[in-house]
C-alpha cells in the first residue's frame, strides 16, 4: 500500500512540478516542519502578556499531533460519564508551540509562506515579531511570512487557541469542536511546511466542468502580475489518470494579457472525454504551466471531474442520468485520535466499507472534512454534502457569527469547489432563526462557486416550515406540519416520541411494505432528501471496548456493563446485543424501502451506519464506531435493499392465512445507468427448509430509470397447512441485484377456545391464588390498568437514539415518553413456540402483541430467572422485563402474557400465538421450573418503585 500512495500522491495531490524555460526547470522549494516541536501549555492565559514568543519551552511534542495524542493536559479522572467517550488529556485554553527553522540562501527574493493544513484558530509569531493570526477551522490556514524569513536561523512560534476565539455558538455544538465525536482538541494536524515561491507565481485554479459540453472553463489567479515579462503564457494540458481508459487531451496555450491578474479559459476535452460518477469516477488532472518570459515558471496541477450534478424536478441528475442519494451522516468519529483522520488511506478505506453497503453519498453534520477525504471521494465515486460548522439560530445581530461563517464558508468553496465530489452544500444542522440571513449566505454562496447545489441547512425548523424559497434541494424530516396524530407530511419512517405521535409510521401502523412518502413531497418543487434516517438503538456491544487503544476511553461502556451486572443480567449482554440488533437491521431496511418505493424521492442521509458515541451514546448503528461490522447482517444482505437497483414487493400485510390470495405488486427502484428493458424478474416463494412453495418470472419492459411498476403477483398458499415463516425471494436476470421479504402462513382456522383444564383470568385474586394451590393451570393476562406502576408500555421497534435524551426533550416540551426498549428475546427452541415460529428477535408477526403489551418489571426475580419472552432494557434502566413467563406457584402451573391478545383477535398472528400457547398448556412440556410461592408471586406484581434517576440530557433543537 505504501508503494501505490507514493505514486498516488505524485499523480493526485496538488503538485508543483517542473518545466521547461531558458534558465532550465523551477521547482517550488518546501521545507517540511512535521516532527518534534517545543511546547508549552498556557492554561493561566498569561503567555501573550509575559511575551512567551520570546522564550523557551522545556516540553516537546510532535506535530502533526494534538495535546491529546502526546498526552498533554489535565489527566480525565472522571469516571462517571456517558454521555460521550472519555478522552484520557483533556486541554481547553491556549498551547503554545516553537521550531527552530533553516532558510536556504536559494529562497533570498523569494515568496514564502507557512502552511498549516488544519489547526484551531492561531497567532504566529518569527523571531519574537507577530506575524498576524488566522481562525480558519475548516480549511488550512496560510500566513505570508516573505518580510519575516531571510536565508539563515529563525524562531517559528505558534499559539493554538481551542477556547473562546471562535463564536461560542461552536463550542457546545459544531461536529468541528463537539466533545460528542472529534472533540474539541488542541494542536496541529495534517501538512505543516513552508513554501518558496517566485514573486510571479500561480496563485489559485479553478476548474467548472461542463459535462454535456465537454469541456472545463478554468479560471486563473496570479499573484503580483506587474513583476511578469513579455511574452508571458499559460499551459493547459490534461490527462485521465485513474482509469484504464487512457485519454490525453492536446495542450493549449494563451498569452497572458498583462493588465489581468485572473484568467478565464475554455478547454475542450473533445468527444472522447470520460465522464465522472458513482459508477465511473474517472478524473483528471490539469497541468497548468506558467511561462513568465525570462525563462523562470511556476505550474500547478490540479484533479478534477468530469461531471453535471442536478436538481431536475423532485429528482437528482448525474450526467443527465437519474440518481438516487443512499447516504450516511458523518459526524467525525475518529475514536483512537480524536480527531479527523488527515490521510487518504484512512478515508479511501471508509468509502470503500459504506460502498459495500451501497452507500454512494455522504452527509458532514455541521462540519466538513479536509482534503484527503474530498481526494478519497473523488477516487471511490461518492457524493459530499459538507456544511457550515454550525447547529443552532442564526439571527441579524449577530455580526461575530456571522462574519465567522461567511469567511468559512467562502474558503471552503475556494478549498474543496475543484473535487468532483463536492456536488452539495449545506449551512449546519436543524438551524432556526432568521431565514434572511440563510438566504444571504446561499447568495453570497453562489457567487462565488456554482458548481454545487445549495441548501440553507439540513432539517431547518425540524421541518415545520416546509420548504424554502433559494434552496435547490430540502433535506428534512418532514414538508411542513403534520396533521394532529398523522405522519402525512412526514419522509421518515421513524421519529422519537418528541418529535411525532407513537413514534412515527413503522411503530404505530400495521407491517405493510405499501406506504411511502408520496404526500409529503408533492408539497415540494426541489428534490427531498431524508433527513437522519434510522436511528433504531441497538443494545452495546461489550466485546468492542478492547478496541479503544487510542486516546479515547469507553468508560460509558464500562460503566453501562456494570449496571447490567449489578441488575444480574450480565450473562444475556451478548443476547441482547444480538436480539436489539437483528431486529434494528430489519428496522433500517423497511425504512429504506420507504424511501425507494416512494416515486419522485431523492434520497436518504442515514444517522448513521456508524455508531455514535456522543449525546448519551448513540448505538445506531450496523457498523461500530471503528467502521467494522458487528455481525448483524452481512454487507450483502445489506446491498439487497441498499442498490443501484432493488428489486421491491410491495404488500399490504406480511401475514395470511391459507385460504387467502397471497397478493402484492413488485416494482424495481433502478438509479443505475442502464437500462433492464429486456432483462425479467424472478420470484420464488421459500419454506424454512428452503423447498420451492411456487416462483414465477415477468419480463420488464422499462427503457426509462426510475421507479419501474412490473404488476402483481399471487403465489399460492393454499398448500400451507401449519403456521410457517416463508420467504419471497425477488432477483433480476443477469444481475446480481436480489432482494428478500419474510412472511407468516397460517391455518385458517386455529381453536382458541377454553379448555376445562385451563383457567383464564386477567385477575391475580384469591380465587386465582385457590385454584393455583389446588394444582391447576392458570393462564394470566394482568388487568393492563391494574398493573401500570409494575409495568412498561410496549414498543414495537428500538427505542429512538437513546433513552435519556428523548426522555428529556418529551417531558420537557410535554409529549409522551417512549417505553425505551429494544425488542423482544425469545427462546425458538421453547415449545410454547411449536405453533407460532418465531426468530429469537423481533419481527414483523410479532406487532399486534407487542403493541397491545406492557411488559412487567421482574427485577424482584432472583438472578438467573429468564422470561419466555423478554423485553430487552435501555442501558439507563436496565429493567429485567417479561412479556411471556411461567411459574410453578405451590402445586399449580402458572403462565403469564403481558399483552391484550383479545384485543387484537382480527390479526391472524395473534390468533396463533394465544393458540399456541394453550396447545403447550395442555401439552406434557408444560413443566416450569422456576418455583414462586404465593405471596412473592403477589409481591412481583406490586407497584415498583426501585428505578433509579435518568439524568438529564438536554439537545440544542429543542431549546
Amino acid at each position: 500500500m505504501k508503494k501505490y500512495t507514493t505514486l498516488f500522491l505524485l499523480a493526485f495531490v496538488a503538485i508543483f512540478s517542473s518545466c521547461n524555460g531558458a534558465k532550465g526547470d523551477y521547482q517550488r522549494g518546501r521545507i517540511d516542519l512535521q516532527g518534534k516541536w517545543q511546547f508549552e501549555l498556557d492554561s493561566l492565559n498569561e503567555g501573550i502578556e509575559k511575551n512567551w514568543q520570546t522564550k523557551a519551552f522545556a516540553d516537546l511534542v510532535d506535530l502533526p499531533g494534538t495535546t491529546d495524542t502526546n498526552k498533554k493536559g489535565i489527566l480525565n479522572t472522571k469516571n462517571d460519564e456517558t454521555t460521550f467517550l472519555s478522552r484520557i488529556y483533556s486541554y481547553v485554553g491556549k498551547a503554545w508551540y516553537k521550531k527552530e527553522v533553516d532558510i536556504p540562501e536559494d529562497w533570498k527574493e523569494k515568496n514564502i509562506s507557512l502552511f498549516l493544513e488544519r489547526t484551531k484558530p492561531t497567532n504566529i509569531w518569527v523571531d519574537g515579531k507577530k506575524v498576524g493570526s488566522n481562525d480558519n477551522v475548516s480549511t488550512q490556514q496560510v500566513y505570508d511570512l516573505t518580510s519575516f524569513l531571510s536565508p539563515g536561523k529563525h524562531d517559528i512560534v505558534i499559539m493554538v487557541d481551542n477556547g473562546q476565539s471562535v463564536p461560542p455558538q461552536l463550542l457546545s455544538n459544531s461536529h468541528a469542536y463537539t466533545e460528542s465525536t472529534q472533540t474539541n482538541w488542541n494542536g496541529i494536524i495534517g501538512e505543516i511546511y513552508l513554501e518558496a515561491t517566485n514573486i510571479l507565481h500561480i496563485q489559485d485554479v479553478q476548474v467548472y466542468p461542463d459535462a454535456k459540453d465537454k469541456s472545463i472553463l478554468v479560471k486563473i489567479k496570479l499573484s503580483n502580475p506587474e513583476k511578469r515579462g513579455s511574452p508571458a503564457k499559460i499551459e493547459l494540458q490534461a490527462k485521465a489518470w485513474n482509469t484504464d481508459k487512457k485519454h490525453i487531451v492536446k495542450a493549449i496555450s494563451q498569452d497572458l494579457d498583462i493588465s489581468k491578474d485572473e484568467i478565464e479559459i475554455k478547454y475542450t476535452l473533445g468527444d472522447d472525454a470520460l465522464l465522472w460518477s458513482e459508477f465511473h469516477p474517472s478524473l483528471y488532472k490539469l497541468k497548468v504551466t506558467l511561462d513568465d518570459g525570462t525563462g523562470l515558471c511556476d505550474s500547478k496541477t490540479i484533479n478534477f471531474g468530469l461531471r453535471d450534478f442536478k436538481a431536475k424536478g423532485s429528482q437528482f441528475t448525474i450526467n443527465d442520468n437519474l440518481t438516487f442519494l443512499r447516504g450516511k451522516h458523518d459526524a467525525c468519529v475518529f475514536p483512537l485520535t480524536a480527531h479527523v483522520a488527515m490521510d487518504l488511506e484512512t478515508w479511501r478505506k471508509y468509502f470503500q466499507i459504506a460502498k459495500q453497503y451501497g452507500i454512494n453519498h455522504y452527509r458532514f453534520h455541521s462540519w466538513c472534512p479536509p482534503k484527503a477525504c474530498f481526494d478519497a471521494a473523488d477516487i471511490e465515486g461518492i457524493y459530499l454534502q459538507p456544511e457550515l460548522p454550525f447547529w443552532g439560530t442564526l439571527k441579524k445581530e449577530d455580526d461575530r457569527l456571522n462574519s465567522f461563517l461567511t469567511k468559512e464558508g467562502v474558503n471552503i468553496q475556494n478549498a474543496y469547489g475543484n473535487h468532483a465530489s463536492f456536488v452539495m452544500f449545506a449551512l449546519g444542522n436543524e438551524l432556526f432563526g432568521d431565514q434572511e440571513v440563510m438566504d444571504n449566505f446561499v447568495k453570497t454562496f453562489r457567487d462565488v462557486d456554482n458548481r454545487h447545489l445549495y441548501a440553507f441547512g439540513a432539517n431547518n425548523f425540524l421541518g415545520f416550515r416546509g420548504q424554502i424559497p433559494g434552496e435547490d434541494f430540502l433535506v428534512t424530516c418532514r414538508i411542513g406540519g403534520e396533521e394532529h396524530n398523522s405522519f402525512n407530511t412526514h419522509v421518515r419512517g421513524s421519529f422519537s416520541f418528541a418529535d411525532a405521535y407513537d413514534g412515527g409510521y413503522i411503530n404505530h401502523t400495521y407491517p405493510n411494505s405499501v406506504m411511502n412518502f408520496s404526500k409529503a413531497i408533492s408539497a415540494s418543487t426541489v428534490p427531498v432528501i431524508s433527513h437522519e434516517t434510522g436511528q433504531f438503538q441497538i443494545y452495546p456491544n461489550y466485546n468492542e471496548i478492547k478496541k479503544y487503544t487510542g486516546v479515547l476511553q469507553p468508560r460509558n461502556f464500562e460503566i453501562f456493563r456494570k449496571r447490567l451486572e449489578d441488575a444480574g443480567m450480565l450473562d444475556q449482554a451478548d443476547d441482547f446485543f444480538k436480539a436489539s440488533g437483528k431486529w434494528s437491521a430489519l428496522l433500517y431496511r423497511a425504512e429504506i424501502e420507504m424511501d425507494l418505493r416512494t416515486d419522485g424521492f431523492s434520497g436518504f442521509q442515514l444517522l448513521d451506519l456508524q455508531d455514535y458515541p456522543g449525546q448519551g451514546s448513540a448505538f445506531v448503528g450496523i457498523l461500530d464506531a471503528f467502521m467494522d461490522s458487528k455481525g448483524l447482517i452481512t454487507a450483502e444482505e445489506w446491498r439487497e435493499f441498499c442498490s443501484p437497483v432493488v428489486p421491491l414487493f410491495t404488500t399490504e400485510k406480511f401475514c395470511w392465512t391459507n385460504n387467502e390470495s397471497l397478493e402484492g405488486n413488485v416494482k424495481i427502484a433502478n438509479y443505475s445507468e442502464a437500462s433492464l428493458d429486456g432483462k425479467s424478474l424472478y420470484w420464488e416463494l421459500k419454506s424454512d427448509d428452503q423447498q420451492i412453495i411456487d416462483k414465477g418470472t415477468i419480463n420488464i419492459k422499462a427503457k426509462e430509470n426510475g421507479l419501474i411498476d412490473l404488476g402483481a403477483i399471487k403465489p399460492k398458499i393454499v398448500s400451507i397447512a401449519k403456521a410457517a415463516k416463508v420467504m419471497l425471494k425477488l432477483g433480476i436476470s443477469d444481475t446480481d441485484y436480489k432482494n428478500s421479504y419474510f412472511l407468516w402462513v397460517y391455518p385458517e382456522k386455529v381453536s382458541i377456545e377454553k379448555s376445562a383444564t385451563i383457567t383464564i383470568t386477567d385477575k391475580l385474586d384469591n380465587g386465582t391464588i385457590e385454584r393455583l394451590k389446588k394444582g391447576e393451570s392458570v393462564l394470566l393476562f394482568p388487568n393492563r390498568k391494574q398493573y401500570e406502576q409494575s409495568t412498561v408500555g410496549g414498543l414495537f421497534q428500538t427505542d429512538y437514539w437513546n433513552y435519556r435524551m428523548f426522555k428529556t426533550i418529551s417531558e420537557s416540551i410535554k409529549r409522551p415518553v417512549s417505553p425505551g426498549t429494544l425488542g423482544l428475546l425469545t427462546k425458538p427452541e421453547h415449545p410454547i413456540f411449536a405453533d407460532f415460529p418465531t426468530d429469537f428477535h423481533t419481527n414483523w408477526q410479532w406487532f399486534p402483541i407487542v403493541k397491545n403489551s406492557y411488559p412487567l418489571i421482574m427485577d424482584r426475580m432472583p438472578v438467573g430467572y429468564k422470561p419466555i419472552v423478554q423485553v430487552v432494557d435501555n442501558v439507563e434502566r436496565n429493567h429485567k422485563l417479561g412479556l411471556i413467563f411461567e411459574f410453578q406457584v405451590e402445586s399449580g402451573k402458572l403462565l403469564v402474557c403481558m399483552s391484550d391478545l383479545n384485543a387484537a383477535m382480527d390479526k391472524p398472528e395473534t390468533r396463533q400465538l394465544y393458540h399456541s400457547m394453550l396447545n403447550y398448556m395442555n401439552s406434557d412440556n408444560f413443566k416450569p421450573t422456576t418455583k414462586i410461592g404465593s405471596g412473592a408471586l403477589t409481591e412481583l406484581f406490586s407497584p415498583f418503585a426501585g428505578t433509579s434517576k435518568v439524568e438529564i440530557l438536554e439537545n440544542i433543537s429543542y431549546k
